[in-house]
């Protein structure tokens, strides 16, 4: 397993790109905590603290498409690194100008959140032609999806550490001074100055019209409801038995199965088409967060936590597989920003909604809503077969654009993928084969 992890970091530039990514992401990962602890030490209230992290998330989520395809448009340095210095300069205002005036705090929040650089697709755009191979891009997706965890728990114990070392003022500007740092040091790579998007049909939806993608959308809003959901009601369970710290237990454990199940995932092939083994693990994943709503000792809960995030991370990294596969040709930067938007929102959903859902029914019932949200997004899963079907090949039969209509020409010239492995078909097994493979369509070096 590790010799095959190691084989994929030591290709030329992966651990740069995979380390700058996740650095150019900690912003994003510790904004809502930042900005509140920020607020609560100027002397604003929870409310106030509330407000404006939701401010955040939100322009977040709308930013995280737009940019994508503007990267997808006019390539990565010049759309990343504007608006990784914007993200920042709009941390920064927030830093220096304080909570006085709602209206500024709102505005440089806004800023702060718009213009997060989609740094997330943009590393998965790029590992094709880092990686050149199939199981390589596909191993990569699950080690990115385990490093997610790593730093989206590492993140706040580092804004909890800045704080701790001098203040929260301190904390909001240096996370953001590295988080450009980290988005230069991707963005001035020899990959992400190469990368160009494939040619793009025109098209107001851009990715969305793709039926496959919506697909995608719609199951995984649900999976990031259930996430949501299962963060607050792990506050309430610590509450119940009286201790805080329970939390933490319930989301390290949520978090420890996430990471054993993606190193497990990526270390190995797996037999079967990626869109039905996508609906296999997502299955999975809604069976292992139904134990939760039993609410059981400690001990027994910690394990159905670790059971409830086993199959988290190899569904996400199986999910962008099928992303890269059904995103209409130069959309798959704003595919991807889509994915990770949705499953923002679906999260931030579920958090505001399973306070009500235990008030009235306990924390039983919020567990049952977590539940309730995976069974959901199987049922998606299930129900779109026909939308989420394997793509056809493009070649004698004609491509297809995304929205699942077989286009009557082949479009552009096939373009040269790895090792000079063309995108053509020319009506043999093989090439058919290479064609529907992750990354061979999602851009190339220029």
């Amino acid at each position: 397993m590790m010799t095959g992890y190691g084989e994929l970091l030591r290709a030329r530039h992966a651990m740069r790109l995979l380390a700058g990514t996740l650095v150019g992401r900690l912003p994003n990962a510790t904004g809502p905590i930042a900005i509140a602890l920020f607020v609560r030490a100027e002397g604003g209230g929870m409310a106030l603290a509330g407000a404006l992290s939701a401010v955040y998330g939100l322009a977040t989520a709308a930013g995280q498409p737009m940019l994508g395809r503007l990267v997808d448009l006019f390539g990565q340095p010049r759309v990343m690194l504007p608006a990784s210095l914007a993200s920042a300069l709009g941390a920064g205002a927030l830093a220096v100008t304080g909570i006085g005036s709602l209206v500024l705090s709102c505005a440089c929040v806004l800023v702060f959140g718009l213009f997060t650089p989609p740094l997330e697709g943009g590393l998965r755009a790029l590992w094709p032609s880092v990686l050149k191979r199939e199981e390589r891009v596909h191993a990569a997706y699950a080690l990115d999806a385990v490093a997610q965890e790593v730093m989206f728990a590492a993140g706040p114990l580092l804004v909890t550490l800045l704080v701790a070392r001098w203040d929260e003022t301190a904390a909001l500007l240096v996370v953001n001074a590295l988080g450009v740092l980290g988005a230069l040091s991707v963005v001035v790579s020899p990959p992400s100055r190469a990368w160009r998007s494939a040619p793009r049909k025109a098209h107001w939806l851009g990715a969305l019209r793709s039926g496959g993608l919506k697909v995608l959308l719609a199951a995984f809003f649900f999976v990031g409801l259930t996430l949501g959901t299962f963060a607050l009601a792990a506050v309430s369970y610590a509450q119940d038995h009286g201790d805080k710290l329970i939390s933490t237990y319930l989301l390290a454990a949520q978090g420890a199965g996430a990471l054993v199940g993606g190193v497990v995932y990526g270390a190995r092939e797996w037999p079967g088409v990626y869109e039905g083994r996508l609906r296999v693990l997502v299955g999975l994943f809604a069976v292992g967060n139904l134990p939760l709503a039993l609410v059981p000792g400690v001990g027994l809960m910690a394990a159905f936590g670790g059971l409830s995030g086993l199959f988290l991370a190899p569904a996400l990294a199986c999910a962008f597989v099928v992303v890269d596969r059904h995103a209409p040709a130069g959309t798959v930067t704003e595919a991807f920003s889509w994915l990770v938007t949705t499953f923002g929102v679906g999260a931030a959903v579920g958090t505001a909604g399973v306070g009500s859902v235990i008030e009235w029914g306990g924390t039983g019932a919020g567990f049952g809503l977590a539940g309730a949200g995976g069974v959901a997004a199987l049922v998606v899963m299930l129900l779109t077969t026909r939308l989420l079907a394997p793509p056809r090949p493009a070649g004698a039969e004609g491509s297809r654009d995304g929205s699942g209509e077989a286009m009557g020409v082949a479009g552009p010239a096939p373009a040269a993928g790895p090792e000079g492995v063309s995108t053509s078909l020319a009506g043999a097994e093989t090439d058919r084969n290479r064609a529907v493979e992750p990354g061979f369509r999602s851009g190339h070096q220029a």
